[in-house]
């Protein structure tokens, strides 16, 4: 951080690491004067969304990062910041709020709380609680709810849902009805075995009356969904599948539906240049993050017409940003890091299975390693592994492609979202050993490549996924369901029986 001072002004300078892809020069017109003021200037500077803390390279530690608690203790000449997103709101029993949030209106910006803290209500309702509690405590009385008193709650308690979700599901129903009784045990129903059921089926009435006060406010993530005069009155909602938190979020304070199309211009013509400016175009790809995430969801286009508008989003170092903002989570690394844990564990089902008689397949992948049993090779056969173990038929999503072959036009028909590996000469094993060229491939195009190995362009295909909006192929939605909540760890909590059944099969491997 370099301080300087004129007669009325100083100045900030700051290295700030948003993620290994994209760190940023920052300079601030004056000096923050507290941490909370330096996040917030670091908020509207470069448009980020979400909860943050931050950290600084302590010299008095040899330079390791430390939690930054007070402005004070940064440097006095220059700094250098890193940005952690935290994937949760912190939780408190205050009785003004439950959560804290950024705006009134940004949902999907945290994960549900576990447990799901009950807020406090009006000051007479309290009272009317207060009391109706005690009477419950002595004799097993529950209250006579008013009209009044039961809309006050559920007005409460959907404000507080809104603005973490605004498409909860059965779970998050029931942990609110439960919560609910349990801090309040004189609302449980009368001749109810749980309790607490009634509870679910009000919540889910308010939660739709609270969308269409959403809707009518201007929030995008149920904007997106209004049914316009002449459509079908079944049309899906869309809304976030695969554990995005930033799903569809609003523009930063600033940014206008004009001022974004500018950026977007802007942008469109650097990335033509041979030697792009690296650091604009991650300013103006975070500008016209909403924008983005506005038309790819609401308007569904073509890729092709994706790629004529977003042309920046389609290289390596942005897909990876641009997953890091709707997921918080660093796309290459999670993926990596999330499959060298589960790469021995998985071999060792792959062998059981193949012993078994019941994925004889399986053999030939594990036949490449004794070949070759280097890290790269065993992280090839276990995603390579998955639609085998699984019985999936992955023709249509993973394809080997020799560069002698048959032409492009050939090869990609009928992919709609996959993988093209490019080897040299005839595959005379299950996978080839040495891979010239990896392609990320959307609905029959090409759309990233020269990627260095088959991991690489697996992480690369998973963030295309999540980037485009793209549902996983049908043909592998195990594999890919795999590679999202064990692999990546998004939304583990929420896997479907067979993958909650691998993981821990796998679990007692790793034992």
């Amino acid at each position: 951080m370099k301080w300087k001072s004129d007669a009325d002004t100083s100045m900030m300078l700051l290295r700030v690491i948003l993620s290994p892809e994209d760190i940023r020069r920052v300079t601030l017109e004056d000096v923050p004067s507290s941490v909370d003021d330096l996040c917030a200037k670091l908020r509207n500077t470069l448009g980020l969304r979400g909860n943050f803390i931050l950290q600084f390279e302590d010299s008095d530690f040899g330079n390791q990062l430390c939690n930054l608690t007070d402005i004070k203790e940064l440097p006095a000449e220059r700094a250098t910041l890193k940005v952690l997103f935290t994937s949760s709101e912190v939780v408190s029993d205050s009785t003004l709020d439950t959560v804290s949030f950024d705006s009134p209106s940004s949902s999907q910006s945290t994960e549900w709380p576990d447990p799901f803290v009950v807020p406090a209500f009006s000051h007479d309702v309290e009272y009317q609680l207060r009391a109706a509690n005690d009477a419950y405590a002595q004799d097993q009385t529950v209250m006579v709810i008013s009209k009044g008193v039961k809309s006050e709650i559920l007005d409460r308690l959907a404000d507080i849902i809104s603005k973490i979700t605004a498409y909860p599901n059965k779970d998050h129903y029931e942990s609110v009805a439960k919560a609910l009784v349990a801090k309040h045990p004189c609302l449980k129903e009368p001749g109810s075995g749980r309790g607490w059921y009634c509870w679910v089926f009000s919540l889910r009435f308010k939660m739709g009356n609270y969308r269409q006060r959403m809707m009518a406010a201007g929030c995008p993530e149920v904007l997106v969904n209004k049914r316009k005069r002449g459509e079908e009155n079944h049309k899906p909602v869309k809304k976030s599948k695969k554990g995005e938190i930033h799903y569809l979020p609003e523009p930063p304070e600033g940014q206008t539906t004009g001022k974004s199309e500018k950026d977007r211009n802007t942008m469109a013509l650097e990335v033509q240049k041979k030697d792009s400016d690296l650091q604009l175009l991650g300013e103006l790809m975070i500008a016209t993050f909403s924008q983005r995430r506005k038309e790819i969801i609401g308007d569904e286009p073509l890729i092709s017409a994706v790629m004529e508008r977003w042309p920046a989003l389609f290289g390596q170092r942005q897909l990876c940003a641009e997953f890091s903002r709707i997921v918080t989570k660093d796309l290459l690394k999670s993926l990596l890091e999330g499959l060298d844990a589960m790469v021995p564990s998985l071999l060792e089902a792959y062998k059981a299975a193949v012993a078994s008689g019941r994925r004889s397949a399986m053999s030939g992948v594990l036949q490449c390693l004794q070949k070759e049993d280097t890290n790269q090779s065993r992280r090839t056969a276990a995603l390579l592994g998955l639609p085998i173990f699984f019985a999936e038929d992955s023709s249509n999503v993973i394809r080997m492609c020799d560069a002698h072959g048959e032409t492009l036009d050939v090869i990609l028909k009928g992919m709609q979202v996959g993988l093209l590996i490019g080897h040299e000469g005839p595959l005379l094993d299950s996978f080839p050993l040495e891979v010239f060229n990896v392609a990320v491939v959307v609905e029959e195009k090409i759309i990233l490549h020269d990627l260095r190995d088959v991991p690489t362009g697996f992480a690369m295909l998973m963030g295309a996924i999540y980037c485009l909006n793209l549902e996983y192929p049908r043909n592998m939605k195990y594999s890919f369901e795999f590679l999202q909540k064990v692999i990546m760890t998004i939304k583990p909590d929420q896997c479907s029986a067979r993958i909650h059944g691998l993981r821990n099969k796998l679990l007692r491997y790793h034992l």
